[in-house]
């Protein structure tokens, strides 16, 4: 099967060697995303910005791997506060509502960055001819 690598242009993904997403046949998998673009974080302080921003990041890459929000089966995020649970599945939810993948939220002790709450990875089953 062929492999295509997305690249978002993190100058993260050659120091680290991983790919935004990668598809294999009708599988993509997107890597944990954050709410970062560069060194500048996205909605400092407000997890359910930064849910957003990261879904939205997500969205992108799926569309690059040539697959959208309707194909994801599975999201899992890691959150830094579990207690901002209500924000950030308020955000995952205007993205998913009517989709509605399985999903997991689990508290994780840190996160890259200090002012990242949010870490988001995707998979996607692409629908045969797309």
């Amino acid at each position: 099967m062929q492999r295509l690598n997305i690249s978002s242009g993190a100058p993260w993904e050659a120091k680290v060697g991983y790919s935004r997403a990668v598809r294999i046949g009708n599988v993509v998998e997107v890597s944990g995303t954050v709410s970062a673009d560069g060194d500048k974080i996205i909605g400092i302080g407000n997890a359910y910005e930064q849910t957003k921003h990261v879904l939205a990041k997500i969205e992108a890459a799926l569309v690059k791997a040539g697959a959208s929000l309707h194909d994801v089966v599975r999201t899992r995020m890691f959150v830094t506060d579990i207690s901002k649970w209500e924000e950030i599945g308020r955000a995952h939810g205007e993205f998913f509502q009517a989709i509605r993948p399985v999903t997991t939220m689990v508290q994780v002790s840190a996160l890259i960055d200090p002012q990242l709450l949010v870490e988001i990875e995707a998979t996607a089953i692409v629908p045969p001819g797309k």
